[in-house]
């Protein structure tokens, strides 16, 4: 078997707040293999950015945030390394694609500036190369007239073209591990298809692993071979994709799948939902998370915390009551 290229062991984030410490990661534990897209699943408020961010260590570690576990990304730990060895992993051999490009593009660059400052963070090239390669990354992309885009500053580009140079940022030294976080929320529905498009056919050609974070159940049908679905800071299930349509084994991911607009569907007849929100880290339930929102939760879920346990053919799924309700 082929040894995992990212693996997340135990992972705990804890943020120090006003209010305390919070917990947003509990115990997250997953492995991501070489050229494998995997999919993270759930609704806003359960996790995934911040377990994406994690795995970058994005975070202000003096202040901010404490971590607990381990992260092996080629079988060296993450956590422990020294910020100058991270610093050159990180935007190298892993890159983290946003999901506003607006916000992370800076405005008084232009976008071959900020592609090519990257090239020369982490590769010995002159300026000038830095900036041919800028342009074969807008080209390799789709952007047209790459020659001419690459002196544009980012508010003359739309946002399909802002994403595709965030693509091209996090591509242009050929990462091994691309995490992309949400990248097509802020784009009308024939760019969303191409960016799609474009990430499956760069993971095809260059080998890449990505970590797909995404509302979109949909997309994850198109692009993923495994899904990791996350509530309240905390994996519930993680399964194939085939598996997560055919026969979901938790609550919470049948509710999110039941929750799917059918296009043969009565438009008389009420799209289902899951009840109740998402509850605040301060207000985490004792027992199981999802228990105050479950239609299966008896008194076991609100007493005692479900492990997350091993199903047949490598499944993953945290509920007491699974083989009842499957």
């Amino acid at each position: 078997m082929t040894n995992p290229l990212l693996e997340v062991k135990n992972l705990r984030t804890h943020f120090h707040t006003e209010r305390g410490r919070v917990t947003a990661v509990d115990d997250v534990s997953f492995s991501i293999a070489p050229g494998e897209i995997v999919g993270v699943v759930g609704e806003s408020g359960c996790g995934k950015s911040v377990t994406s961010q994690s795995i970058m260590r994005l975070f202000d570690e003096k202040r901010l945030v404490e971590y607990e576990g381990d992260i092996l990304f080629n079988n060296e730990s993450i956590l422990h390394m020294p910020q100058k060895r991270m610093q050159k992993i990180r935007g190298n051999d892993m890159s983290m694609i946003f999901q506003d490009p607006i916000s992370s593009l800076n405005p008084v660059y232009t976008v071959g500036d900020q592609i090519a400052e990257t090239i020369r963070l982490h590769q010995k090239v002159t300026k000038k190369q830095a900036h041919q390669k800028a342009v074969e990354m807008l080209r390799l992309t789709g952007i047209p007239a790459p020659e001419k885009r690459v002196n544009e500053f980012p508010h003359q580009l739309s946002g399909g073209m802002q994403q595709r140079v965030m693509i091209a940022m996090a591509l242009s030294c050929q990462p091994s591990l691309l995490i992309a976080d949400e990248p097509t929320t802020a784009l009308d529905v024939t760019i969303q298809a191409q960016i799609l498009d474009l990430i499956r056919d760069l993971n095809k050609d260059m080998g890449m692993a990505v970590m797909f974070i995404t509302h979109d159940l949909g997309v994850v049908s198109e692009l993923c071979s495994k899904v990791i679905v996350m509530y309240l800071g905390e994996i519930v299930e993680i399964t194939d994709t085939e598996s997560l349509f055919t026969n979901p084994l938790h609550p919470y991911t049948k509710g999110l799948i039941q929750s799917i607009p059918q296009l043969d569907g009565d438009r008389k007849d009420s799209l289902p939902v899951i009840e109740g929100t998402v509850p605040s880290l301060d207000q985490v339930p004792n027992a199981c998370r999802f228990s105050t929102r479950c239609p299966f939760a008896d008194e076991l879920c609100k007493q005692e915390h479900p492990v997350l346990e091993h199903d047949r053919d490598e499944k993953h799924v945290r509920c007491w009551h699974y083989k009842k309700i499957g």
